[in-house]
């Protein structure tokens, strides 16, 4: 997690307690911090009104560089506290010019959410390694503006939070991005997906093959007939069992080769991974979007076993052919970290599933609908003004940090976005003491078009005065939403001794509470579903 904060040279440094100095040194330097799921992911809801400005007027022009990525006030930015140190050693850093920004690349995994919500159904805490609180906040709907084209539009909005006295005046900042609005399954370019599925041993347990067979064989059915599939399977080997198959005479076949799968042997992960793409590649079509499904556990144990050396395999086919990776993870015993990391570095998305719901939901319902993209690349940085800001932190993407400077290097890679998306970035950011007035930080998103690869970006901004004054009894629906999810995910991350609190984070009793009454304002089964989760992650810890 990378902390902020400012001290004026002409300022004496705060004077901390025991007690302050515990919570805002070294232990707040560890936590840094779908539905949209889904190959480019999918936001769904209403659309609301958010405060999003133009900034290039989506046409393709970029601010000459001026020393700064994105738009920002001038003066010296808040510190940067480096991992290790205490708040006195972080007095005596530097300041540099860049210490007021923070950039990331766009991440719409869920998978994190979902597998600990399955651990907890199961009767066991997650285990907090596996815990990314930008999942738990990217699980729930927005209601952001959406743009009439492709790329974004911006909202940013916050809140002031309450706490112990020498908790200072923290708030709680949230960038949202959303893009246009899904078409219809008619309006959408054909699909052409290769799907590499697992059979090894450990995909016998009820819950993983046999549910992604069921969900396959209901997908095959709705695909369309311009759409094509390829099936490879992996256990010890990899094997092209249905090289890419058009859909309009072929469906019986397509089906047969799902039926076929059987689970057998070790899981030689490289292996599918590496033919899957050969596949894909071997029957790419113009004109249509090629994709690679993994659909596993995760658990690899043959060959290549790290994220890296499996990619490496299949990196001239990424980057030539743009085709992105999709996961989708399984099974109570899962590889979470290493299933994220082949999406991310694959330019593409994870979730979970645990149910035939979710299972239908993911392969028969989003997939089909969303494999278009309506940005490559997509970054975001947010620039905080350092006279009214004296320390910021970002949520969650502690693995998709981008440096300030890399923000407009399009060689950099970032995050592909679809339509029907909505993204969301949280921020703990402490204002001055007694700061009122005043501009408080700009967003800006950048993106590639996915065609033209010509760079847009759009940016809107937040004043200190528009902050509402209580997260939790005047702030926007949405707002409170996503603190619920940001804090159940930091209270799961605490288990593990080596992070700490957000500031103002309420008990589990308290989120349960907060949870249920959102959850019946709308009557939404998806809050109602966190609101259990927190209420069994209450009871198991006693």
């Amino acid at each position: 997690m990378r902390t902020y904060r400012r001290t004026s040279p002409t300022k004496r440094p705060r004077t901390t307690t025991p007690r302050h100095r515990r919570r805002l040194g070294t232990a707040l330097l560890a936590l840094s911090a779908a539905g949209a799921l889904l190959l480019t992911g999918c936001g769904g809801g209403a659309d609301g009104r958010g405060d999003s400005s133009s900034y290039d007027r989506g046409q393709g022009e970029s601010r000459p560089d001026d020393g700064f990525p994105a738009p920002a006030p001038e003066g010296t930015g808040p510190r940067e506290q480096r991992e290790g140190q205490t708040d006195e050693e972080s007095e005596d850093i530097a300041p540099t010019p860049d210490d007021h920004l923070s950039t990331f690349a766009l991440d719409v995994d869920t998978a994190s959410y979902g597998y600990a919500r399955r651990t907890l159904d199961d009767g066991s805490l997650p285990d907090p390694s596996t815990v990314r609180p930008e999942e738990f906040v990217n699980s729930f709907r927005q209601d952001y503006e959406r743009p009439d084209g492709d790329g974004f539009s911006v909202t940013v909005d916050g809140a002031r939070t309450t706490g112990d006295s020498d908790d200072g005046d923290w708030s709680l900042v949230r960038v949202g991005l959303a893009t246009r609005a899904a078409g219809g399954d008619s309006e959408r370019p054909p699909a052409a997906l290769t799907f590499v599925i697992d059979v090894s041993g450990s995909m016998a347990e009820p819950g993983r093959l046999d549910l992604a067979q069921d969900a396959l064989r209901t997908m095959t059915n709705r695909l369309r007939d311009d759409d094509s599939v390829a099936i490879v399977t992996f256990s010890d080997e990899a094997e092209t069992i249905l090289p890419m198959t058009r859909l309009d005479d072929d469906r019986d076949e397509v089906l047969d080769a799902v039926d076929s799968l059987e689970p057998t042997d070790s899981t030689n992960l490289a292996a599918g991974v590496e033919t899957g793409y050969e596949t894909a590649v071997d029957g790419l079509r113009k004109g249509a979007t090629n994709r690679v499904v993994l659909l596993s556990d995760a658990l690899a144990n043959t060959g290549a076993t790290d994220a890296d050396t499996i990619l490496e395999r299949i990196a001239s086919e990424r980057r030539e052919h743009g085709i992105t990776l999709f996961g989708v993870g399984v099974g109570s015993d899962y590889g979470d970290d290493l299933m994220e990391q082949l999406a991310d570095r694959g330019d593409g998305h994870t979730t979970y599933v645990s149910t035939e719901e979710e299972a239908e939901e993911v392969f028969c319902e989003e997939l089909p609908r969303h494999v278009d993209l309506t940005a490559r690349d997509a970054k975001v940085q947010v620039a905080f003004d350092p006279t009214t800001v004296e320390e910021f932190r970002l949520i969650g993407y502690d693995n998709r940090q981008v440096a300030d400077e890399d923000f407009r290097d399009d060689r950099v890679d970032g995050g592909e976005v679809g339509p029907g998306h909505t993204v969301t970035a949280l921020y703990t950011v402490r204002t001055e003491e007694g700061a009122e007035g005043g501009h408080l930080a700009t967003a800006t998103v950048r993106w590639l078009d996915p065609d033209t690869r010509t760079p847009h970006e759009e940016s809107a901004g937040l004043e200190t005065s528009a902050l509402h004054g209580d997260l939790w009894a005047s702030s926007p629906y949405g707002l409170r939403v996503a603190a619920v999810a940001a804090y159940f995910a930091d209270s799961l991350r605490g288990l593990d001794t080596r992070r700490s609190d957000l500031p103002a984070r309420p008990s589990l009793d308290q989120l349960t509470r907060h949870a249920y009454d959102l959850a019946r304002s709308r009557e939404d089964r998806d809050l109602y579903d966190l609101a259990e989760s927190i209420r069994t992650a209450d009871t198991l810890l006693g």
